[in-house]
Parts: C-alpha cells; structure tokens; sequence
C-alpha cells in the first residue's frame, strides 16, 4: 500500500528537523564544499557531522562527489534552497508576530503598574 503523501512531507519534514542538517544545507546554498570548510563552519564533532551528512545524502537531498581522499557535497537541486528560503520568510513574519505580542505585553504591564 502507498504511503500517503502527508505522511511522506511529514517524513520529509522530520529528516530536516536537526539543527546540524538545517546548517549544512544552508551553507550548501552558496555551492558544494568539501566535509573539511563544512566541519570548520559547523561547531560538531566529525561523526556527528557524518552522521547528519549521511542521513541527507540517503534522502537525496544532497549529493556527495569523492575526489582522492576529500568528499565534497552539494545540494541535489535548488528547490531546498527555496525551501530554506521560504522557512526564513516564515519565522520572519512569525516573529515580527511575537515582537508586537512582547510589546502589548510590556505596555500592559506598564498601565497595570501606574494604575496600582
């Protein structure tokens, strides 16, 4: 039986749910970069850094090119960059969102104090 297509983005979305992956695909927006400028970027240890990379190449989403003794990786193809793109859109509307909430918050308390 195929699997349902929201339960295949949910798949999808939760291979993209680890912080390390989300970095590595955004500096794999500029081109590919061989592991060592990724590990140099990216504050992990080499086998964690692996891992992440491994379960990214196994989703498709990234490619991996060995030449001698260095792998380079790159980006399967330029819709994950939109993608990226369009989750900084988001989190951007979303916390211009919370800032104006903070604010109303902050000026409630304010009228809340002169009032007591």
């Amino acid at each position: 039986m195929p699997v349902p297509l929201y339960e295949a983005k949910a798949e999808f979305f939760r291979m993209l749910g680890h912080p390390v992956r989300i970095r590595v695909l955004e500096l794999l927006q500029d081109g590919p970069l061989p592991v060592r400028d990724l590990l140099t970027a990216i504050d992990v240890e080499p086998s964690n850094l692996s891992q992440q990379l491994a379960v990214l190449r196994r989703s498709g989403i990234v490619t991996a090119t060995r030449g001698g003794s260095t792998v380079v990786y790159e980006l399967a193809g330029g819709d994950v960059a939109e993608l990226l793109s369009s989750a900084r859109r988001i989190l951007s509307v979303l916390l211009a969102g919370q800032s104006e909430l903070l604010e109303q918050l902050r000026e409630a308390e304010g009228e809340r104090k002169a009032t007591a």
